[in-house]
């Protein structure tokens, strides 16, 4: 015990570092167990879309949505989702939503600021339209 005190006191950027990146990890495996957000694959979204009606909002850029989306999604950019405006699709609070990004990483955010403005059933697609078109499954272009 004294080593490691020792160690501290001659290191602190070192242990500090070592600590901050021991809370990273734990926290990255807390974090998903207490949203309130699911995280699904392909399979289940195609499960959700044509069993429970699923909504799917696309958060994605203009650009990247014109490139092709999910038949039936809406789109709903980013920022109008960081902004609290969810007029598009208000009337969905107790339907199951799938929100779909590129990778699932921009999706999950818009996804929990969806929950904590009162949506009940929100997904997120993981691996976004990038999985999606890995797996061939159908993609609609305007």
């Amino acid at each position: 015990m004294q080593q490691v005190v020792e160690f501290v006191g001659n290191n602190p950027i070192i242990s500090f570092a070592w600590v901050g990146l021991f809370g990273a990890v734990i926290y990255s495996f807390i974090q998903p167990m207490l949203s309130k957000v699911t995280s699904v694959g392909n399979h289940e979204a195609t499960l959700l879309i044509n069993k429970q009606d699923a909504v799917v909002v696309d958060v994605r850029t203009n650009d990247e949505y014109k490139k092709g989306y999910i038949a039936g999604a809406r789109h709903i950019p980013l920022t109008q989702i960081q902004a609290n405006n969810f007029k598009p699709i208000e009337n969905l609070k107790g339907s199951p939503i799938i929100v779909v990004c590129e990778t699932g990483m921009r999706s999950g955010s818009a996804a929990n600021t969806l929950v904590k403005g009162g949506f009940e059933q929100v997904y997120n697609l993981r691996g976004g339209m990038t999985d999606w078109k890995s797996a061939n499954l159908p993609i609609t272009k305007k």
